[in-house]
């Protein structure tokens, strides 16, 4: 949940780009971020995988006016709306791209090569069809911004008892990570997106890190395994609930256009 996934940079770069607030090359350095290289494989007319300067162009011509995130997880098909090969794809990479305007959907593959030490990563997008119908269980960004109040309060708490919320190097390192990554004034969402859903973006993340912390901070206080498992159990729907805030906030600018804000 720390980390930035890939179909959030696709997606909200991806809106930027079709709305005409960026440029092909903007978006494209945009999504791309600390790979090496994005390609896109199975686009209909091309025989072999192309860059994604050339497939978002396609894409247009095929009828995509806007993108969407899904970030499923074992039993919530978050964002999906199938078939179900696409869904069991895009579950086993634990997020999507879905097409809107043209029944298309892109999958991520990241492939590390290299050294230690000098590792590059490449990512191919898999362009495979979809159905066309309303994604499942994403909420309005009230509600996820509701939401994700009572959860970030959950999640404090929880962290709290469990004596696991503030300590320990893990911990500290991912603090001072997320506060460099503000500090450094990092663009959370692309041209185009309202307000709001950068804030609700920003406080899924905040989420994130604790949920992050909770997982990777070794046992804290919880020293059974049924301790260990009340935490696990306490934090799941924590976890869900920041996971559809995000796709809450990714999908905003199709949400906006469909009622007519924009």
């Amino acid at each position: 949940m720390l980390s930035e996934p890939r179909s959030g940079r696709l997606a909200s770069w991806g809106n930027a780009l079709l709305a005409g607030h960026v440029s092909p090359d903007e978006a494209v350095l945009a999504i791309v971020g600390e790979d090496a290289v994005h390609r896109v494989e199975g686009l209909p007319g091309e025989s072999a995988p192309v860059g994604l300067t050339l497939a978002l162009g396609r894409l247009r011509t095929l009828g995509v006016t806007a993108l969407r995130v899904a970030l499923p997880a074992p039993g919530h098909p978050l964002g999906l709306s199938g078939p179900p090969e696409f869904n069991a794809r895009a579950l086993e990479a634990e997020e999507a791209v879905v097409c809107h305007g043209a029944a298309f959907g892109l999958v991520p593959e990241v492939y590390e090569a290299g050294p230690d030490g000098d590792v590059h990563v490449e990512v191919v997008w898999h362009c495979l069809p979809v159905r066309e119908a309303p994604p499942a269980d994403v909420p309005s960004l009230g509600e996820a911004e509701r939401e994700l109040a009572e959860a970030l309060r959950d999640a404090t708490e929880v962290l709290s008892r469990l004596d696991v919320a503030g300590s320990g190097p893990v911990a500290e390192a991912a603090i001072d990570a997320y506060r460099a990554r503000a500090e450094a004034g990092r663009q959370v969402l692309a041209p185009g997106y309202p307000p709001r859903a950068v804030r609700v973006l920003e406080l899924a993340q905040r989420v994130g890190l604790l949920i992050s912390v909770a997982y990777d901070n070794g046992h804290g206080g919880a020293v059974s395994a049924s301790e260990m498992a009340a935490r696990a159990e306490a934090l799941r729907p924590v976890e869900r609930t920041a996971r559809r805030a995000q796709v809450a906030a990714y999908n905003s600018v199709v949400e906006e256009r469909e009622r007519g804000v924009r």
